[in-house]
Formats: C-alpha cells, structure tokens, sequence
C-alpha cells in the first residue's frame, strides 16, 4: 500500500549554494497526493506549490531545483528526495522557508534517520509503479545514463575523476531489503577543491563546508575525518541518481546504469523515457514485487553507525 510519515518533522541548517539559513518540514499527505514543495516565503499572490517531478526541473548547476509555472522555486531537493524513496514514502508535502533545502551533513542520514524515528503509515490505496519495458540512453561526451528493465529496481554507477583521492570508482546494488538506508544514505556530496573555488567566485556553494562535503585536492582528502566508505563518491553519486529518479511520479521497476552522469544527465533520461509512450507502463505493484521496491522490509537494524551517532 502507498505510505505517508506519520507526524512532521523539520530541519534546520544551511542551504549550501546560498548559505542561508533554511528551515524544512516535512508532513503527512493522503493517499494519491504525491510529493509536493510548498514555499512559505513564496511572494503574495504567487502559488506556492511546486510539484516533484522530472517536467518541473529548471536546469541549474551542481544541484536540482524544479520550479512551477509561476516562477516559484525550490533548489537542492536531491537528496531529501532520495530519502524519501529509500525509506517508501509515496505521499508527503515539503514547506521550505528559503530557497533551497538545508545541506545538513551533505547526506541523506539526517533525513532518512528522522523518518524512521517518526515512522511511517499505510494509506488506503495500492503502490502504482512505473515498468520500463525497453532500454533508454542519453550520453554527453564520456557520459552516459541509461534505464533497462527489471523485476525490481537497481543502480549501477562508475565514476573516474583525475584526483587520486577518488580515481575510478564503481558499484552495483539491488536496492530491495533497506540497501538504500543501510549502504548509501550516510554517503556524502563532495567536491575538488578547485571546483570549490570555482563555484564560490560564481556565487555558488556559499554555505558548503568541511561540514557538509568531502573535499579532495590531488590525492589528499581535506576533511580530519575522513571518509565514512572507500568508494563514498560513487555511492553519493547513487544517492542523488536515486533521489532525481524519484521525479518519476512513481516507483520504477528498473535498472539505472550511470558513468560520470549527474543531475542534468539524469533529468534529461527522464524526458526520454516518456517521451517514447512503449517504454513504460504503469501497474498495480503486487506484494510479492513491492517487496523489490526501495524502503520496504527495511529495519532500524539497516541504519549505518555514522546516521545514528
């Protein structure tokens, strides 16, 4: 059955392309709602509402930002989006005061940890899920996404940057039983050094933070701590695959296959994929396959060391 949070929970932080303080709570919706942003702040006379999914996204650099017909937007929405589905939540509305969701510690823990403590409610309508039945690839350069069939919902990504810190990284996970939570939520966002600069002399990444993002200069890794995985790059890169195939509208049944691929990339598969009407197909999800599908049969159990700390 479709699932919603039981009660409300916010978040409080900085927005790590603007450095302002935001504040988000997440709250219960019914069945069928779907998940929508509400911008608080949102100008008098403007609609507040803007809906997660793939035809709203305005393109934008290093994160994802969807924006209504009224101009209305909200950016970062990648990995809270990802906690969502990792944790099977269908239904939830978002209100943000401020332009972009808090970075928190730069991964999905502090999200997927707090809906877990709220826990989550069955609703009166079955899960509907959205089956690609053909194969679908978009490239640019080296990079490439592609969605393929499946019985449940899978991600494969590879990476390859010129810092040895990071190198060619690349991974595969069926991501049924509580995968997402337990191997890819405490994953964090990260970024050379020299991107950082770059991207703060535009503007951008005013609020990121040893804090909130791995670093790497050449070989070495900037943050005291460490990294929480060897391969934490590309898992991080799984993270925000799955939270901007969220955009879907629905739960896919299908493997995700990325190399060097980002948001723009994954947006851009999207628009393929329904743009072609035989690739997909939408079907009642029984409870032997939703059993596949991220967020279900997970357990406390699955929450890494560093999400519970």
């Amino acid at each position: 059955m479709q699932r919603t949070i039981k009660s409300s929970v916010s978040f409080d932080g900085v927005g790590l392309h603007t450095g302002a303080h935001v504040r988000a709570t997440v709250r219960p919706a019914a069945a069928e709602f779907g998940i929508w942003f509400r911008r608080l702040d949102a100008a008098r006379g403007l609609d507040p509402m803007i809906p997660a999914h793939w035809s709203a996204v305005d393109p934008s650099e290093r994160c994802t930002r969807l924006k209504n017909a009224d101009g209305v937007s909200v950016s970062t929405v990648e990995h809270v989006m990802a906690a969502l589905a990792g944790c099977g939540i269908h239904n939830a509305v978002i209100e943000v005061e401020g332009p972009e969701l808090p970075i928190l510690d730069g991964s999905a823990a502090p999200f997927v940890t707090a809906f877990m403590a709220r826990g989550v409610r069955e609703l009166d309508a079955p899960v509907r899920v959205l089956r690609v039945c053909a194969p679908v690839e978009v490239r640019s350069g080296e990079a490439f996404a592609r969605l393929e069939p499946a019985e449940g919902f899978e991600i494969a990504f590879s990476i390859d940057f010129p810092d040895r810190a990071i190198g060619r990284q690349e991974k595969a996970l069926d991501m049924a039983n509580g995968a997402f939570v337990r191997e890819l939520s405490d994953s964090r966002t990260f970024g050379r050094l020299a991107d950082v600069e770059r991207l703060r002399a535009a503007g951008l990444g005013l609020g990121g933070s040893l804090d909130n993002a791995i670093v790497v200069d050449g070989g070495r890794i900037l943050n005291p701590d460490g990294l929480r995985h060897a391969d934490e790059p590309v898992r991080h890169k799984m993270l925000d695959a799955l939270g901007d195939l969220a955009l879907a509208g629905a739960p896919l049944l299908a493997r995700y296959v990325g190399h060097r691929a980002g948001h723009a990339l994954t947006n851009r598969l999207l628009h393929r994929l329904f743009a072609e009407p035989a690739a997909t197909r939408i079907e009642t999800c029984p409870p032997e396959q939703a059993r596949r599908l991220p967020g279900m049969e997970m357990s406390h159990a699955d929450i890494p060391v560093s999400c519970s700390a």
